[in-house]
């Protein structure tokens, strides 16, 4: 029997002994990340389906999985014999989760979840549907803890402070300015899980998820008082001063459910429902009065400082060192020596390790040659691990962390021989990737206003790719940030992305997925500027701040504007300035070729 059978067989087990009719498993942990240390990677282990996105749905007789576009071919590959039917969301005649729920609850029916893994805006939905077939719901219990023996311990990490001259902002700043917006909102108290959101806000970097500098604690802002629940035995005597310094007091990670039933029923509570957990919001008192409402720091973070702007260009001018040399030394090897996925991506990653103040990848990077590129987010592994010849592409989809700020780098490399139509889809993903970083928009804009200017060229070819074009980018944070992003489908999923405001960083990256074939991206990060004001309003542009080149041997010059060929032209004089100062003698004679006029 697969793994994943065995794993439902023995949930289904769990499940009959509490009477419970259907079993919800996110990929979640107990502060709604879009990454998950080990201990929290349940979905992964009850389903056998690696990628960073999905839900499982466990019924008496049924199995599913719900994941996004991303991830189809991967999850139709790993799903192979488990009995698990792959549900891809946003294509036709697919239900949405809920409308399964609520199709497939028998009546007086009980549906199952770890309070702490569903938002409570979600958990808040499945008890209504229970209730409306009389039914319950059972939120306690984590029931796959009760069959996983071999789990990993949490994650217990410790963190460091971040320097003022490195986050532009003191932590004192901050929560004046969070205060600010309670007054407004006139809440004694804002709680938040929002493991992103803390570790901005506190000026703390930890590593308690593997590529994501946080650490796992709670917060809770009071009018007067800060309370960081946490592993408090990773505090250092010189944390700990800073902490006082700042009249932030501590109290055990585990202790916060027991803190939110103590506020008094005439507070009101500033928070962010769809972001804390269903286990915190059903815990606090009936009758207090909850303001819903994002967290304030969500946007204070995705508007960059200018020091955080000046220094995470200087983060990309590392990056973007790091990643010439690794496209210098693989374009001049490859056909001599042996390269694969895998050897090319450790390859990578020593070329960002000799980069001053790097701290960690910001994701686990992709590496992925031929028909492996075509699964947006895949991963090689011993097993697929890829030999690379001296044709068709590679896709390198990487990052890094320095202490100047956060990198998110697409670069898609012609190995040898390619098709006409290969070269007709790099062109057409290359000529919307200058055609977005060009625009010149009015205030107001959002990232859904501006994405047809890069899916444009491939929509006129009939094509498409099955994800948003670029997502903020955090700053030493997590690579993919809100509010700010470039998408044309606003889903109960993808709720709008925001006003663009001068100082956002977000990604462009569009693609061509062909399955079985080929997949290309290419992705740079543009910072928002203001540009002139006059009697139509404020003008808005984006200055690019990723420097690597884009291959020429995978352009056909032809097919691209005199406008566009003018935008990869100046790009590529740009990338040759920034970067010569930083490479040899022989690397410059060669990045001279990949970075000439077409």
């Amino acid at each position: 029997m697969n793994h994943a059978a065995e794993r439902i067989a023995a949930l289904r087990t769990q499940m009959k002994e509490r009477n419970i009719s259907m079993y919800i498993v996110p990929t979640s942990d107990y502060h709604a990340s879009e990454y998950v240390g080990e201990y929290f990677k349940a979905r992964k282990y009850i389903t056998g389906f690696t990628g960073s996105a999905g839900t499982a749905v466990i019924t008496e007789k049924e199995a599913c999985l719900w994941t996004d576009g991303r991830y189809f071919i991967q999850a139709e590959k790993q799903l192979e014999g488990s009995g698990i039917m792959l549900q891809r969301m946003g294509e036709e005649n697919v239900p949405k989760i809920e409308e399964y729920i609520k199709e497939n609850l028998p009546p007086k029916g009980c549906i199952g979840f770890d309070g702490r893994v569903i938002s409570a805006k979600t958990g808040e939905k499945y008890k209504a549907i229970a209730e409306e077939k009389e039914g319950t719901v059972y939120v306690t219990e984590d029931l796959v803890d009760s069959i996983w023996k071999e789990r990993p311990k949490m994650s217990n990490e410790p963190f460091f402070i971040l320097e003022e001259k490195y986050s532009g902002q003191s932590t004192a700043e901050k929560l004046a300015k969070i205060r600010m917006k309670m007054e407004e909102e006139k809440a004694d108290w804002h709680i938040l899980s929002s493991l992103y959101d803390i570790a901005w806000i506190l000026n703390v970097r930890g590593g308690d998820i593997a590529y994501v500098p946080v650490v796992l604690s709670y917060l809770a802002i009071g009018r007067d008082s800060c309370i960081w629940f946490v592993q408090e035995e990773v505090i250092s005597m010189e944390q700990r001063m800073y902490l006082n310094e700042n009249h932030i007091s501590t109290k055990p990670y585990d202790e916060f459910y027991e803190f939110v039933q103590t506020i008094d029923a005439n507070d009101t509570i500033l928070m962010d429902k769809s972001g804390l957990n269903y286990r915190v919001v059903s815990s606090l008192a009936e009758g207090i009065k909850i303001v819903d409402k994002p967290n304030p720091s969500e946007w204070m973070k995705a508007v960059k400082n200018a020091t955080e702007v000046e220094n995470t260009i200087k983060a990309h001018i590392k990056d973007g060192v790091a990643v010439t040399k690794f496209m210098y030394w693989l374009k001049t090897n490859i056909g001599k020596k042996e390269i694969t996925e895998i050897s090319a991506s450790d390859y990578l990653e020593e070329r960002r390790k000799e980069q001053e103040h790097f701290l960690d990848l910001s994701f686990d990077t992709i590496s992925a040659y031929d028909a492996n590129a075509a699964m947006m987010h895949y991963s090689a592994t011993e097993e697929s691990n890829a030999a690379l010849k001296p044709e068709g592409f590679l896709l390198v989809d990487s990052g890094g962390h320095y202490l100047e700020g956060t990198t998110d780098i697409t670069r898609t490399f012609a190995l040898g021989t390619l098709t006409e139509e290969m070269k007709t889809h790099f062109t057409a993903v290359c000529r919307g990737n200058l055609n977005l970083a060009a625009a010149k928009f009015l205030y107001g804009c959002r990232g859904e206003n501006l994405d047809i200017l890069a899916r444009g060229p491939l929509w006129d070819l009939g094509i498409d790719y099955k994800c948003g074009t670029g997502h903020g980018v955090g700053h030493i944070l997590n690579v993919h940030e809100g509010p700010n992003a470039f998408r044309f489908k606003i889903t109960d999923d993808n709720k709008p992305g925001g006003i663009l405001e001068e100082g956002m960083i977000t990604t462009d990256e569009p693609g061509v997925y062909i399955e079985g074939a080929y997949g290309i991206r290419i992705e740079n990060e543009l910072v928002c500027r203001k540009a002139e004001k006059n009697d139509s309003g404020q003008f808005m542009c984006f200055e690019t701040i990723t420097y690597a080149p884009i291959d020429l041997d995978a352009i056909v010059p032809e097919q691209m504007s005199e406008k566009e060929r003018k935008l990869l032209n100046n790009y590529h004089k740009m990338v040759y300035e920034t970067l010569s100062p930083y490479m040899t003698e022989e690397e410059n004679i060669w990045l001279k070729e990949y970075t000439r006029a077409v």
